[in-house]
């Protein structure tokens, strides 16, 4: 490494996106008087969408400083709960199973399974959505608006993640699962023909997607899915009626066909 070098202190939170070997403190990095300090944050391994702030020596500077040789760099994480401009979100084709999750709390959640990362970027911009990756490449993209890391492997991990770090309201029971749609309280006559036997001798309470048609009722599922509500209710101070039930009941079986 030649050539006058700032040192860079990243935040403990942050550290899990530096390499194993760079963790453990301070990184010198070189200054080439053209890379902005969020270009070389991120050439460390930080999306700039993790990035909650940087100093230099002491005092504030924005993502496009030209750092100095002998500077000293701290990088902020994003504080919690971030405001993000949006309560509506966009979910990488990694994320499926934490789309279903938030849509089942009534979070916004817009996913498809097909998406590129181009489309990703231009309807996260377009719908002014918080996209939501683990892919830093997508995240390092300086034509999105907005966006954020999922920690997490697990689906109830990354659902805690997102809920500890942008506070959305929820309104659960109240959007269709596969489709993202609005429920909406429907009379058993006007969905009847859509049923099995058994579910039409069983439930009488039903919901309806208002976009692709589908039937909810509270199935043989629905004791799984209330678990996500009460979780999410639990971790909500105040509470925030998490735990109660919207018009959409619980969805555990669903009709073809509209209404």
């Amino acid at each position: 490494m030649s050539g006058p070098q700032a040192v860079v202190t990243v935040a403990a939170e942050l550290r899990m996106f530096l390499r194993p070997g760079r963790r453990n403190g301070p990184v010198s990095v070189v200054c080439d008087g053209v890379s902005s300090l969020v270009h070389v944050v991120e050439s460390l391994g930080v999306p700039r969408t993790e990035v909650g702030g940087l100093t230099v020596n002491g005092s504030a500077e924005p993502l496009g400083y030209l750092p100095h040789g002998g500077d000293v760099v701290a990088v902020l994480a994003v504080p919690r709960p971030q405001r993000a401009g949006s309560a509506s979100f966009l979910l990488d084709v990694h994320l499926g199973a934490l789309a279903r999750r938030l849509r089942v709390l009534g979070v916004d959640a817009a996913y498809d399974n097909d998406a590129a990362d181009d489309d990703l970027v231009r309807q996260a911009n377009t719908e002014r959505r918080v996209l939501l990756t683990q892919d830093r490449g997508l995240l390092c993209r300086r034509q999105l608006w907005a966006g954020a890391y999922v920690r997490g492997a697990r689906p109830d991990d990354q659902l805690r993640d997102v809920l500890d770090r942008f506070v959305p309201p929820l309104a659960p029971w109240t959007r269709c699962t596969a489709c993202n749609g609005q429920l909406q309280p429907v009379a058993k006559p006007a969905v009847e023909r859509f049923l099995k036997p058994g579910t039409r001798r069983t439930y009488d309470e039903f919901a309806q997607c208002q976009s692709c048609g589908r039937v909810y009722w509270r199935g043989a599922h629905a004791g799984r899915l209330q678990a996500i509500v009460d979780g999410a209710g639990s971790r909500r101070a105040g509470g925030g009626g998490a735990g109660s039930h919207g018009p959409g009941g619980g969805g555990a079986g669903s009709g073809g066909g509209r209404g």
